[in-house]
């Protein structure tokens, strides 16, 4: 039921859709209500074929009804107005509810709330309505929450049908599906049937299913609704309308108009009210009850013309007010339904919707077939879809703000003949439309609407006239400031009005251009305030921006996206005049790189000043980062040069950057590391600053005899010439007086002593430019105290020299003064802290330079002294140099010790030179005293001990000292030798223990360690100690090794050794421990040799010794070693026989020998090399039975290692051999022949009936041949069966064929031939053909032949039928095409037509007269190159005809040609090619003129041009009178777009085109014309009431100027009044206090009287008289220019050939 269900409604949904798209709110479509019939029943024919969609059961509430339901044949119908606008049919209808209750499936939508146009895609196909018979229905209702206003549902919302109370009461099936459809529809009027319903349900918050009427005439509407899709259907489909789309016309329609039958109904629910076609006037009678609950209310097909009544309905979420009597305005009843969501007002006579209020909920309106002439509205918050179908709207005027409107619905109203009403519609919108007239949206228009200025859909809501993009932004602007002209500042226009376009955090800057138009010294200064806002859309209300009133506007990251309007206020003498503004197109998102907006540097350019960089970033999206600044130095002709330090944003001048531009580069980063462009600044070159000087200052001090100086810090440029002067100032008078000057240096004299010295600084600059001088003062001069000057030290600077030091000494005596001696490391004096005494202050002043000082300064501390003990200023003298030190050298060196092995010797020296360094020590042997210079002890180097060792007996022992100072310099080597030769010691034993395992088998060895000398023949002996300590000596045991026996188990052994120098001195014998017990042996193979031939087939043996007590049952294993070293356990038997798996291969034997008490010892194993093969020979060898082309394998036996590659030869031969002559059958005659040379033989037909020999010589791997082995067969070969293969057969010629096999068996005999015919699928046999060829006859057209072999042997064996393949479909020749010519030119225009040339063969002439079919053509265009080898297809020609169009013109065209025939075979290409294509003769075709018809209109010439590329074509605009076949040409208009005036008013305008092509050549003209040019209506009205009243009068301006040929200008205008009536015109001058009026031209109609405008100045005109009285006027606008004209005229009419009057439709 389910899937059923799923199937029906899926189908349905289409069905609806189609519906809906087939007229676009057809009348049938009209008659339908949101809410439908009692009862629903949907079959789908395609149901079987649709996808199944997941569904959801849910339980569908069952409606009943309380009256009784009658049925009549034939209903009356009253004729009254309904929904289709026209009158019923008097129809006859029946209606059953079947009582069976069924439970409904509904797909879940996702989401289940979709939008409008999303769920108007749900319908029903079909239905059939029955009447229920019994008397009265049980009410049942189930309500199901539902969320209202969520877009989407987590539930899915369920129905339940109640159980009947009885059996009586019937129940409703109904079987549904959904399909959710890809795109939506959304009828005209809104109020599909099924639409309606489904937004009920959606937007109630319960869902429920009752009847309700009022009366018993109406019609029943009994529903069944479910969230998610809508179960009624329309009454009008038949009951086989099952999803077929079908085109409807008025005759259908009309036919299937039908009239709901009359159910009496209880009274309904209080949320709906269903009173549709009940005449109800007005909603505040008293038979209609309204109340506050109810959410659907369907009031259609009434004759209600107010919404008095309505405010009751605060809850009504449904609200259908279709075919009504509702003009408006009067819907601001409506404003009290706040929950108002869907709204029907198709079908009303409704004008304006301008007292629409703002419904808050409202989704979906439909304001179809009305008489609407724009969407003028309050803006609607949440509409989606506008359904205005069948309307007069004409213009966008006063299209309303909707921010969420996806659907748009205007067909069949004036307003679609603007040209792409779509883009204009999208730029209204806004990107929220996703329809337009149930369409998606083109990509085309999309594009154009993107296009045009942000400024667009403001224009066209105050109802700018829509044009073409690349025209739009200056027809816009020129609208704006023909409405922002007369709020203007007098005397001012707009120039321009423009934003920058946006992006987020980046300068946004406005522009907007205000000029006077004739400016005066008196003019009051114009201001600009600003105001910048921000809106979604530019038709929605945009917010200011709080403190944006500047030029300049920096988006933030909340306006991406949005719109932004600057609102511009003139403000003049503290008026403000109304604003003018620009919208701007939407904020951009930065794109995340800042970049540096502006730079400015503060601060004065003076030496000592500090200077800012400031920078102003657009951040473009980025947050901020720390920014890189740096700053730069450039001198006047130099580059810039990086100033180290320098990257602040501040930076002091200082004197380097004097005479140099700075530089300030900043780079702006964001936190992400985003860097914008380095921008810099420069400033102008920095100047010094006024020569100056601080910090004066006296150095030195004030003492007799001390020099002073004077310092200061100078600053201010580079310091030039400054000046110094020293004034000393006088005890008595206390003047200063000049002492010294030009010098910053002053040496104290007697006369200062007791004063005080001033110093003066007089600061000046490079250039000479002094600037403040500043002073400074001594303190109090004091006199000298003692003092040492010339003060050396005399001597010579060596270790232990005597030095003196000597000094003048002033004011004291030397033999008072006291000297103290220093040693300091550094040559230059740096205070007492580096020196290091040497003495004590001593009167003496010779000092003895002690050996601590050798590599110092010698430092002399001097202190004067007068007798009375006063001290003066010690002075410090330093040696010129270091104090250097003696040659390094020995005065002394002896060896002490006893000259015996192991005795010590000890060296000693004495050294001077210095301090000593690392003095090298050698130590040597001597064979004799004069053994010079001996052998070198090397372990003894270094050392000054050296103990002596074995080597050293009998030789001499010396010592060498290297004396070594610190500083690395070496003296002279000095030795000494010792007295005596080294003597031995005495022979002695150090140590003696056995080493070695206690275990039988094993040696033992004496390890001892001897002392005394060089050692001779040592004497060992080796002892066997038993179990009680009895010692037995070993016999023949007299060497340091033994090697344990059997014997030895069970005792200890022990060694002696009596050491014995080489003189045979011996010493104490030594006695070794005791060692044991001996325990036994472990089992051990002591040899294991192989026995026997290593060849194949010999047998192996071995011989193997045992050792380690009793041997037990040894192991022993026999393994085959592979190349590869894998190894192969062959047996364990006592021999191994080789076989021919070891050839080659080694042979391994592993012996493990055990005890008898089952101990075993380390396996032993011995391997032999690779095992030789032997000699090759052949055993065996056998042939089989030989049969024709069967292979024959004869068995053979080889032995002798492995096999290689054996010589075989086969022998045919007529005889049997026997014996010799078998076994040398190489060497027979020409009777045996040679067959084959490989082990294997096939015998072939020659072989047969003969007998087979095989020759083999066996053959080694390694090529060594054995004895050759000769067999031949018992019986001759056999024949095969006969049989034939590989039957085919072959073509010889068209119509020929030849069939062929290969036949097998023996020799062929008389074989048998036979040809089949095969036709669709069935093989018959051709009479008469029995030979190998066959000819084709026309028969075997379009079937397949086949070709029978049977093959006979020659001894009359029969073998089996085959049969060939079916060849190819047997056809006759293909078409053939000789050539492919044209007919036509290769003009531009010109048709060209491919003709095929047909062979003149019969067989071709048969072939296109009874097989031809269809030809193929295509046709190509070669590149612009003109390159004939490359062509590019022209996919869409492909007929045999091409008419040459303009952009082949200097191209190659070629046709190809391919003829099919009618079995589907193709000809060869055949192809022709054109020489470059020429254009065609200039012309003008559908030349028309475009304008409104109106003397203000702009007109256009439209054509299209042919003949090759258009070249300065000719244009000229005439005026051609009414019935007059004269032209008067315009001059000076020879453009495309002619700018209509005042003089056109009555007559037509004519265009004369003449086509000229690029080169020249001329075409003939072609003229358009327009219909009478009109009066603008405005001018025309007032120029109405002018003329009707016969008297007008005008202030104008008249130009005195006695130059008339001079531009006018306002400078030479005086005022004048314009009088004029039916019969005469008067120009007056006005009075003043001092003269009266006085008339200056006076005239009356008649000829030569005429009026004159001017092209260059629309506001001029001149009234000419005569030829002496004209009058040049200026008047302040164009509008009031032709008002004057068209007067004139008016009133001079009756003097004219064309009567103006009747243009103006005025009553003559």
């Amino acid at each position: 039921m389910e899937e059923v269900a799923a199937k029906v409604e899926e189908e349905t949904v289409e069905t609806n859709v189609d519906a809906v798209k087939e007229d676009n709110a057809t009348i049938a479509n009209e008659s339908r209500s949101p809410e439908s019939v009692s009862a629903v029943s949907v079959v789908s024919n395609r149901a079987a074929s649709t996808k199944k969609k997941p569904v959801i059961s849910s339980n569908l509430i069952k409606p009943t009804a309380s009256s009784s339901l009658r049925v009549s044949g034939t209903t009356p119908v009253t004729i009254r107005r309904n929904s289709t606008g026209g009158v019923t049919e008097n129809l006859a209808g029946t209606s059953k509810v079947l009582p069976k209750q069924v439970s409904t499936t509904a797909s879940r939508t996702d989401p289940v709330r979709r939008s409008l146009p999303e769920l108007r895609k749900s319908s029903v196909s079909s239905l059939s309505a029955k009447t229920v018979s019994k008397p009265s229905l049980s009410e049942s209702k189930k309500s199901v929450p539902v969320s209202p206003g969520s877009r989407s549902l987590t539930k899915s919302t369920g129905f339940s049908l109640s159980k009947p109370e009885s059996s009586a009461r019937p129940a409703m099936s109904v079987s549904v599906s959904s399909k959710r459809a890809p795109s939506s529809s959304v009828d005209s009027s809104g109020s599909r049937t099924s639409s309606g319903r489904l937004h009920s349900t959606l937007t109630s918050g319960r869902t429920v299913s009752k009847v309700s009427s009022p009366s018993a005439g109406s019609s029943p509407s009994v529903s069944s609704s479910i969230r998610s899709k809508s179960f009624s259907s329309p009454l009008d489909r038949t009951s086989n309308f099952s999803g077929r789309k079908k085109t409807s016309t008025p005759e259908s329609r009309d036919s299937r108009l039908i009239i709901l039958p009359k159910v009496e109904v209880k009274a309904g629910d209080d949320m709906r009210l269903d009173l549709r076609g009940h005449r109800i006037r007005s909603l505040t009678s008293g038979g209609l009850h309204l109340s506050p609950n109810l959410e659907f209310v369907y009031l259609r097909d009434n004759l209600l013309s107010t919404l008095e009544g309505i405010e009751i309905l605060n809850r009504v979420k449904v609200l259908d007010l279709s075919f009504n009597d509702f003009k408006g305005p009067g819907f601001e009843p409506l404003e009290n339904c706040k929950m108002l969501q869907q709204l029907y007002l198709a079908g009303n006579q409704i004008t304006s919707l301008a007292s629409l209020p703002q419904l808050p909920n409202l989704e979906f309106l439909s304001v179809a077939q009305n008489k609407l002439k724009s969407l003028a509205m309050a803006s609607q918050p949440r509409l989606q879809v506008l359904a205005a179908s069948k309307n007069k709207i004409t213009t966008l005027k006063d299209f309303p703000y909707l921010p969420v409107l996806e659907h748009l619905r205007v067909e069949e109203n004036p307003l679609l003949k603007i040209s792409h009403l779509e883009a204009a519609s999208i730029l209204l919108v806004g990107p929220t439309l996703k329809k337009f007239n149930d369409r998606d949206l083109s990509r085309e228009e999309v594009a154009i609407a993107k296009r045009y200025p942000p400024q667009t859909a403001l224009c066209l809501r105050e109802g700018w006239e829509f044009c073409k993009s690349d025209l739009a932004a200056e027809s816009t602007f020129r609208f704006l400031v023909e409405r922002w002209k007369d709020t203007l500042p007098s005397g001012y226009l707009i120039k321009e009005a423009h934003v920058d376009r946006p992006s987020e955090e980046a300068p946004c800057q406005c522009h907007f251009g205000l000029f006077q138009e004739s400016p005066t010294a008196t003019d009051q200064e114009l201001a600009l305030k600003f105001q910048w806002s921000v809106a979604d859309r530019s038709l929605s209300n945009f917010v200011p921006i709080l403190n944006a009133t500047k030029e300049v506007y920096w988006p933030k990251r909340e306006d991406i996206g949005k719109i932004l309007k600057i609102e511009c206020t003139p403000v003049m003498a503290e008026t403000e005049y109304p604003s003018i503004f620009a919208i701007s197109s939407p904020v951009q998102r930065g794109k995340g790189i800042p970049k540096v907006v502006s730079l400015e540097l503060n601060g004065e350019l003076v030496e000592g000043n500090i200077i800012k960089g400031q920078a102003v970033v657009a951040w473009c999206g980025g947050t901020p980062g720390k920014c890189i600044t740096s700053w730069l130095r450039r001198k006047w002709n130099g580059s810039p040069v990086v100033i180290d330090g320098a990257e602040d944003e501040e930076y002091m001048l200082s004197l380097d950057d004097v005479g140099s531009s700075m530089v300030f580069m900043y780079t702006p980063v964001t936190e992400g590391g985003a860097r914008g462009e380095p921008q810099y600044k420069y400033t102008e070159f920095v100047k010094a600053a006024p020569p100056s000087v601080s910090n004066v200052r006296i150095t030195g001090d004030a003492v007799e005899g001390c020099v002073l100086k004077g310092v200061g810090d100078y600053f201010g440029g580079k310091e030039g010439p400054s000046k110094f002067e020293w004034l000393r100032k006088n005890k008595e008078t206390g003047e200063l007086s000049l002492i010294s000057a030009g010098t910053s240096e002053y040496t104290l004299t007697q006369e200062d002593v007791g004063t005080h010295v001033t110093f003066v600084y007089i600061p000046a600059n490079f250039e000479g430019l002094e600037g403040e001088p500043v002073s400074t003062s001594s303190s109090v001069v004091k006199p000298a105290p003692p003092k040492v000057t010339d003060a050396k030290i005399v001597g010579d600077l060596r270790e232990n020299s005597k030095v003196t030091v000597t000094g003048t000494v002033t004011g004291g005596t030397e033999g008072s003064s006291r000297v103290q001696w220093f040693k300091s490391s550094c040559s230059i004096l740096e205070g007492d802290n580096s020196l290091e005494e040497l003495s004590t202050s001593k009167v003496a002043k010779s000092f003895r330079i002690p050996l601590g000082a050798v590599g110092y300064y010698i430092v002399a501390k001097y202190t004067p002294m007068t007798p009375d003990g006063e001290c003066g200023e010690p002075v410090y003298v330093l040696s010129e140099r270091a104090v250097e030190t003696l040659p390094p050298s020995l005065n002394f060196l002896s060896i002490t010790g006893d000259n015996i092995e192991g005795g010590i010797l000890t060296a000693s020296y004495g050294y001077i030179g210095g301090h000593e360094g690392k003095s090298k020590y050698e130590w040597h042997y001597h064979k004799a005293e004069n053994d010079l210079p001996g052998a070198l002890i090397p372990e003894a180097s270094g050392l000054l001990q050296y103990t002596i060792t074995k080597e050293a007996i009998g030789k001499f022992i010396s010592f060498q000292c290297i004396p070594v100072r610190d500083d690395g310099i070496v003296g002279e080597p000095r030795s000494c030798m010792s007295q005596e030769r080294v003597r031995p010691g005495n022979p002695s034993t150090v140590s003696l223990h056995v080493v070695g395992a206690l275990v039988e088998g094993t040696m033992l060895s004496a390890e001892k360690e001897y002392w005394g000398g060089e050692e001779g023949a040592s004497v060992f002996r080796w002892f066997r100690t038993n179990s009680d300590g009895t010692p037995c000596e070993i016999k023949g045991a007299t060497t340091s090794s033994y090697l344990l026996s059997v014997g030895d188990i069970g005792y200890f052994i022990s060694v002696s050794y009596e050491p014995v120098r080489n003189d045979r001195a011996r010493g104490p014998t030594a006695i070794s421990e005791i060692a044991g017990p001996i325990v036994a042996g472990h089992p051990n193979c002591q040899s294991l040799e192989f026995l026997g031939s290593m060849i194949e087939g010999q047998r192996l043996s071995f011989v193997a010794s045992y050792t380690g007590g009793m041997k037990g049952n040894c192991y022993l294993e026999w393994v085959r070693v592979k190349n590869n070293g894998v190894k192969e356990i062959l047996s364990s038997d006592e021999f191994l026989d080789l076989s021919l798996d070891d050839v080659g291969e080694s042979i391994e034997l592993i012996y493990t020998p055990v005890r008898e008490d089952g101990i075993e010892g380390s396996p032993r194993s011995i391997r032999t090399d690779g095992i030789a093969p032997a000699n090759p020979m052949g055993l065996e060898l056998l042939i089989p039975d030989c049969c024709e082309k069967q292979e024959v394998v004869p068995h053979k036996t080889y032995f002798g290692g492995h096999e290689g590659v054996g010589e075989y030869i086969w022998y045919r031969t007529k005889v049997k051999l026997h014996g010799s002559a078998l076994t040398e059958i190489s060497y027979a005659g020409e009777e045996v022949v040679v067959c084959c040379r490989t082990l294997k033989y096939t015998p072939s037909l020659e072989d047969v009936g003969a007998y087979l020999v095989l020759y083999w010589i066996p053959t080694r791997v390694d090529g060594r041949s054995g004895k050759p082995v000769v067999v031949i067969t018992n019986s001759p070969v056999a024949p095969a069966d006969p049989e034939v293969s590989n039957v085919r057969v072959k073509k010889l010629f068209s119509d020929a064929y030849s069939g062929e096999g290969e036949y097998f068996g023996g020799h062929e005999g008389p074989s048998l031939f036979s040809w089949y015919r095969e036709n669709d699928g069935t093989i018959d046999l051709i009479d008469g053909a029995n030979s190998k060829t066959y000819e084709v006859t026309e028969s075997d057209y379009n079937c397949r032949i086949l070709f029978g072999y049977t093959p006979v042997r020659s001894d009359s064996v029969v073998g089996e039928l085959k049969m060939s393949e079916p060849t190819e479909i047997i056809l006759p020749e293909v078409p053939k095409v000789d050539m492919l010519a044209f007919t036509g030119k290769a003009v531009q225009g010109d048709v060209l037509t491919a003709v095929q040339v047909i062979p003149k063969t019969e067989i071709q002439q048969l072939v296109w007269s009874k097989y031809k079919g269809d030809i193929q053509y295509q046709w190509f265009r070669s590149p612009e190159s003109g390159d004939k080898i490359s062509y590019e297809a022209l996919s869409s020609e492909i007929s045999c005809s091409y008419k040459v169009r303009f952009e082949d013109i200097g191209r190659c065209l070629k046709c190809e040609c391919v003829v099919h025939d009618v079995f589907g075979r193709s000809s060869e290409l055949a192809y022709a090619e054109t020489d470059p294509i020429s254009p065609g003769f200039p012309r003008i075709e559908k030349l028309e003129i475009e304008g409104q018809g109106f003397h203000t209109n702009l007109y256009a010439v439209r054509g299209n041009y042919f003949g090759g590329k258009e070249g300065k074509s000719k244009i000229q605009w005439l005026r051609s009178m009414v019935g007059s076949p004269d032209l008067i040409s315009i001059p000076g208009e020879t453009g495309r777009m002619y700018e209509a005036n005042v003089d056109d008013v009555g007559y037509r305008l004519v265009v004369v085109y003449t086509p000229i092509r690029e080169d020249g050549v001329q075409g003939h003209p072609v003229s358009a014309s327009t219909e009478p040019v009109a009066v603008e209506p405005d001018i025309l009205k007032e120029v109405r009431q002018k003329l009707e009243t016969g008297l007008v009068k005008f202030e104008v301006l008249c130009d005195k100027d006695p130059y008339p040929k001079k531009i006018v200008g306002e400078g030479n205008l005086e005022r004048r009044m314009l009088e004029m009536n039916r019969k005469r015109i008067k120009v007056v001058k006005p009075g003043s206090k001092t003269s009266f009026a006085t008339t200056e031209v006076r005239g009356s109609y008649g000829p030569p009287f005429h009026v004159e405008t001017f092209r260059n100045d629309q506001r001029r005109l001149r009234i000419v008289v005569d030829s002496e009285n004209e009058v040049d006027i200026v008047v302040q606008s164009r509008h009031l220019r032709d008002v004057i004209v068209l007067v004139i005229r008016g009133f001079a009419q009756r003097f004219n050939s064309t009567s103006l009057n009747s243009l103006l439709k005025i009553d003559t």
